[in-house]
């Protein structure tokens, strides 16, 4: 145990020092974690840790990373880029495959051997790439959704070039491959568990359909009645269990019957794109993915040989170089192709012109299945490594040389977003907040709507309303909602405590976010407008002020004088509230404040009568 905490602790050390500053320097938490895992490299190798398995553990990085990337992405939505996945990504790696086979073959390797490196070469890296599009906000772009098209498509090609590459075995290697004890491996040092092992080619088919039935079905009938259920605890860890649960059990699926991980988590949150429990899905996984990403990234650092890289330095740099030149050219003209213009062409062609981390993964599949020597590999494992840990230089150039030449079509790529991203937000979906949603739905505003409470849920649901599951106070969970791009916050809780606390940090977090927050009473206003919001609705003033007005048609003045009476007394008393509010202190009440009761009363006792006066006029003008 101790072993294992002080493991923990030295990758926790050097990412809390690297990333920050590798931030503030402006090259991004990728880099930072990169240079991190490089930094601790020679005290890991006194520790005798095994990179390798730690680095096929933190691979679920990858796996959350792909399942949260599915949950923004309903299914209209990819069907959406089916030309791109097809066409730009199948593109993608089949002209990369070709044009480094090519190149293989005129260094006199085997057309076998040219393949194999060509199809393990043409994949990017899914982890780095998106983590880096997210964070710099580029993934709504044109070139951040061409980039995750072939992404996805890479991820999906990886299962049938595990079913192709050992057709390409070399005759030689399969004699010698029965004396290699030490096979370079990137993950897996162990036999793994496979429910299709010995299996014929039909039966693989039909087990892999089965895994990817099991998960759509799953994912669309059993899920939300997992969580309905564990919803009534209102026990937030219980959340986190399930989602963590769902996304293992989904990579441990398509583990043992041969598939993807990644692709497999990624088609569980398309389905669940659409559960009411996506944003609390989104929350709970998220913090679990940036810890795992990390080790992921400094595990690539960690795990470059120094040795081989600077005994054959000169030719491991000009392959990583050529190998990045290869793949920026082809997507550059994949990218003219495909009507990709100005500085979107540009992020496609440098942000995945780098191996990826499948690639560790089918190197080691080449050398077990004798395609690929073992020297070969070892060179090429530091190629993989090496573009890897070049590719936040090359977002740095197009950040700092590219972009600002393309500044108006930059701009534009920016408000590429998906076609229903909410810009509205609702707190609370009880009597106030879908009154709300009701208003604004029918003047064609959609809105994103959070309740905790699994009953209002359900029955919004018979009517066919889409709501959230979650607690808005939350400030992961209002991220997953998007409220970095929100316009409007409607807090509709009924709560005064909870309301109090989401206004404050909402204020606090985004002061030019426009807040609508319900009040419980008059102090609660108080403290609302203490905090900075100046939008605030008092639950039962509106219709006071309505059956006010019934009064006075009750006693004969006719309605539209009865409506001016009541705006007067209205404004009267908004005025008088906003007059007295800086002697307000939180949390005390206001009939406990002697110096705001001397306030309101001084001022009272100047505009009453005036109220007064102008009351008498209108019902003076409603008896001729």
């Amino acid at each position: 145990m101790t072993d294992a905490l002080l493991l923990t602790f030295v990758f926790l050390v050097a990412g809390v020092i690297s990333v920050p500053i590798a931030s503030r320097l402006g090259l991004g938490s990728v880099l930072g974690y990169l240079l991190a895992g490089i930094i601790i490299s020679p005290l890991l190798a006194l520790l005798n840790v095994d990179i390798s398995s730690l680095q096929h553990f933190a691979e679920l990085g990858v796996v959350l990373m792909l399942f949260l990337v599915g949950l923004e992405l309903k299914p209209k939505k990819l069907w959406a880029l089916k030309s791109k996945l097809l066409g730009l990504g199948g593109g993608q790696v089949a002209l990369t495959a070709v044009f480094i086979m090519g190149l293989g073959m005129l260094l006199n390797q085997d057309w076998r051997t040219s393949l194999a490196i060509g199809l393990v070469l043409a994949l990017s890296s899914t982890a780095i790439v998106i983590q880096t599009l997210t964070e710099k906000g580029l993934m709504k772009s044109d070139g951040g959704q061409s980039s995750f098209a072939v992404l996805l498509t890479q991820d999906i090609v990886v299962i049938p070039m595990l079913a192709f590459i050992p057709l390409l075995a070399a005759p030689e290697l399969i004699e010698s491959l029965s004396h290699t004890t030490n096979v370079a491996q990137a993950g897996n040092h162990s036999e793994t568990v496979s429910l299709v092992a010995g299996l014929a080619s039909w039966q693989k088919m039909l087990a892999t359909i089965g895994a990817i039935a099991i998960v759509i079905l799953s994912g669309s009938f059993l899920v939300t009645p997992i969580f309905r259920f564990i919803a009534v605890a209102r026990l937030r860890e219980l959340f986190t269990a399930t989602a963590l649960m769902f996304v293992i059990g989904t990579t441990l699926l398509m583990s043992l019957v041969g598939l993807s991980p990644a692709l497999g988590t990624f088609l569980a949150g398309v389905v669940l794109a659409n559960s009411p429990y996506r944003h609390e899905l989104e929350s709970d996984i998220a913090p679990f993915k940036g810890l795992l990403l990390g080790l992921f990234f400094m595990t690539v650092g960690a795990g470059i040989n120094f040795a081989l890289l600077f005994s054959h330095f000169p030719t491991i740099l000009g392959l990583t170089i050529g190998l990045i030149m290869v793949k920026a050219t082809t997507l550059l003209l994949l990218g003219w192709i495909f009507n990709i213009r100005g500085s979107n062409k540009w992020l496609l062609a440098l942000g995945l012109a780098q191996a990826g981390e499948f690639g560790f993964v089918l190197l080691s599949f080449t050398v077990s299945n004798a395609v690929i020597s073992q020297e070969i590999a070892d060179t090429l494992l530091l190629v993989v490594a090496l573009s890897m840990l070049l590719t936040p230089i090359l977002f740095i150039v197009y950040d700092r040389i590219i972009a600002p030449r393309y500044a108006s079509d930059q701009t534009a790529g920016h408000h590429e977003e998906f076609p229903d991203e909410n810009k509205i937000i609702i707190a609370g979906s009880g009597r106030v907040g879908s009154t709300i949603d009701s208003i604004l739905r029918l003047a064609n505003y959609h809105s994103t709507v959070i309740d905790f409470s699994v009953k209002r849920l359900e029955a919004l649901e018979r009517f066919g309303v889409k709501n959230y599951f979650g607690d808005a106070t939350r400030p992961d969970l209002l991220q997953a909602a998007g409220i970095d791009e929100a316009s409007l916050l409607i807090i509709a809780i009924d709560d005064p405590e909870q309301t109090t606390k989401l206004v404050k940090y909402v204020k606090e977090k985004y002061p030019d976010l426009h807040v609508i927050a319900r009040a419980f009473d008059n102090n609660h206003v108080y403290d609302l407008w203490a905090y900075g919001c100046r939008d605030i609705i008092r639950e039962n003033f509106d219709s006071s002020l309505r059956m006010g007005k019934s009064a006075f048609e009750a006693l004969g003045i006719p309605p539209e004088k009865a409506v001016e009476m009541i705006e007067v007394f209205s404004q009267h008393d908004k005025v008088s509230m906003i007059e007295v509010a800086d002697a307000h202190q939180i949390g005390v009440p206001f009939h406990e404040n002697k110096t705001f009761i001397t306030r309101l009363r001084k001022y009272l006792e100047e505009k009453n009568p005036q109220l007064q006066a102008e009351m008498k006029r209108i019902q003076g003008e409603a008896k001729d």
